[in-house]
């Protein structure tokens, strides 16, 4: 970062990022399934708002937090398709402070960024360690602290990072030399959602936290990853079962780790014939 910007406010555009998700069935992206659960319509992935932050990453920390870099978000309000938000900075260091807000000023998500590959006070570390442990468990009934899996493969194919360019928020060159987004690294680490979660009960979920960790960067296109993940905590609230858990990618030729993107994912009680009837 340099002297100039330390204290500064920089903030981005009012984009409209798009719910490129909505056919999805069972999904909290789908318009019917999500006003079933009290939502104005289907979500838009928090992981695509990832991407109106990065061009206020480049321009605190450079390209090279595409190298070695760290962003933390905590989703406070959903958001539909196609509206709009605004992506705020507070350049500072050891570590950055991001907002987003719709137009109507409501806060959508809040968190950290920084310059280093780990920040032991990231958004997502502080509110993981403030979480108390939960003691009842249905829809997470299978899982324990430290269920691990390994040996995932992970790709994300050129094609298809090139069409979802054509409505990225926020389009930077080196995305066109086949370095993935922000929201690509997060879909290139949820490939491992149906070996994680496959002991999950019916329900639908949402990413109520992300946090990206990128040791040996850049991330690409059209190259082989293979994926571990750890269970590293689960909790919950008066409406969801949160489950937060790491996916460490390493690079498959060399077997080096590359990467960790961190999931809180909150399913919905409301969601579940589980939480129909009593325990």
């Amino acid at each position: 970062m340099t002297e100039t910007l330390q204290g500064k406010i920089i903030e981005g555009e009012f984009r409209s990022p798009h719910n490129g998700f909505q056919q999805a069935p069972g999904s909290i992206h789908n318009d019917e399934v999500a006003a079933k659960l009290g939502f104005k319509g289907g979500t838009v992935p928090g992981s695509v708002h990832m991407d109106q932050f990065a061009p206020l990453l480049v321009e605190t920390y450079g390209t090279d937090w595409f190298a070695r870099g760290n962003m933390s978000l905590h989703f406070t309000q959903a958001t539909v398709d196609r509206e709009e938000v605004k992506a705020v900075m507070e350049a500072a260091s050891p570590r950055s402070r991001l907002t987003m807000f719709n137009r109507e000023g409501v806060q959508v998500c809040i968190g950290t960024a920084s310059g280093q590959t780990r920040d032991p006070e990231s958004e997502m570390t502080r509110r993981m360690a403030a979480q108390a442990p939960a003691e009842a468990l249905r829809i997470l009934a299978g899982y324990k602290v430290g269920d691990v899996n390994t040996d995932i493969p992970m790709r994300i194919e050129r094609e298809a990072l090139e069409k979802s360019l054509s409505r990225i928020t926020e389009r930077l060159p080196l995305y066109d030399e086949g370095i993935l987004p922000p929201s690509h690294l997060v879909r290139l680490a949820h490939i491992s959602r149906p070996t994680v979660l496959a002991k999950v009960n019916q329900s639908v979920g949402l990413f109520g936290a992300l946090e990206i960790r990128i040791a040996d960067g850049p991330l690409k296109a059209d190259h082989d990853y293979v994926g571990r993940t750890t269970m590293l905590k689960l909790t919950e609230s008066p409406k969801t079962e949160n489950a937060w858990y790491d996916v460490d990618i390493a690079d498959a030729a060399t077997g080096k780790d590359v990467a960790t993107v961190t999931f809180m994912i909150r399913f919905m009680k409301a969601s579940s014939p589980l939480w129909a009837k009593p325990a």
